[in-house]
């Protein structure tokens, strides 16, 4: 994936999408004052400059999909692995609750059930059949929204063709209105995330740690500074 703070608003739509699409329950103020709100994805707010001249820079944050994810290795029961698809996937029938691959995670974006997942009587009926709901006791984290990429491959199969970029969509992705998320296989040259990837505006997050991130950032362009250099 890649993810361009130069297009990202902050609108939180993404936020949103995950929460619907990954049967992911709503919530409350007191989750987040005890740091145990659950959110795939979220959106990390930075201020820069001194008032009047204050910008406001968003940096969308989720499950890197680490190619050596430090989660991984920690589990006792093996609950999170990395499948042949690149992708760090969590198996919750497996998992028993240790917490040792989010104490393990450097980005806080895996999280544990500390309830049992309640929705307003409203809302049952839109739970996503695609996506089991997670009980009391166990991790979970961004999926890459794995039913969509499920479902794709066999709609082409039925189709006699092969997965192109561009057919495979996750909700923050589908959701984003101005583009600022970008989904595709890293190893296929030709795919729009691969050229994003050998951008010269891109940086990883914490990638001093050795992880290898499969989430590449686009850093955010500055017309100012730009200006300033040239008049330099």
């Amino acid at each position: 994936m890649a993810v361009d703070a130069d297009k990202c608003t902050g609108c939180q739509a993404c936020v949103v999408a995950c929460q619907s699409e990954n049967n992911i329950p709503i919530n409350e103020s007191d989750h987040f004052l005890q740091r145990r709100a659950i959110q795939w994805i979220r959106i990390e707010r930075y201020w820069e400059g001194e008032f009047p001249d204050v910008k406001a820079r968003f940096v969308p944050m989720l499950c890197q999909h680490c190619e050596n994810a430090p989660c991984e290795p920690v589990c006792p029961v093996f609950a999170t692995y990395h499948n042949n698809e690149g992708l760090n996937v969590q198996v919750y029938n497996r998992c028993i609750g240790t917490r040792f691959c989010a104490n393990n995670d450097p980005w806080n974006v895996r999280f544990f059930n500390f309830w049992e997942p309640v929705w307003p009587e409203t809302l049952r009926n839109q739970l996503n059949s695609d996506v089991t709901v997670r009980s009391r006791g166990i991790m979970e984290k961004c999926s890459f929204c794995v039913q969509r990429i499920r479902r794709t491959v066999r709609e082409v199969t039925r189709e006699g063709r092969e997965v192109v970029d561009g057919d495979v969509v996750p909700a923050c992705v589908q959701s984003c209105p101005t583009n600022a998320l970008v989904f595709g296989d890293l190893n296929d040259d030709s795919s729009q995330v691969s050229g994003l990837s050998k951008s010269g505006r891109q940086y990883r997050i914490l990638d001093q740690l050795g992880t290898e991130p499969a989430i590449y950032y686009l850093k955010k362009v500055d017309p100012n500074a730009i200006t300033e250099e040239a008049h330099a």
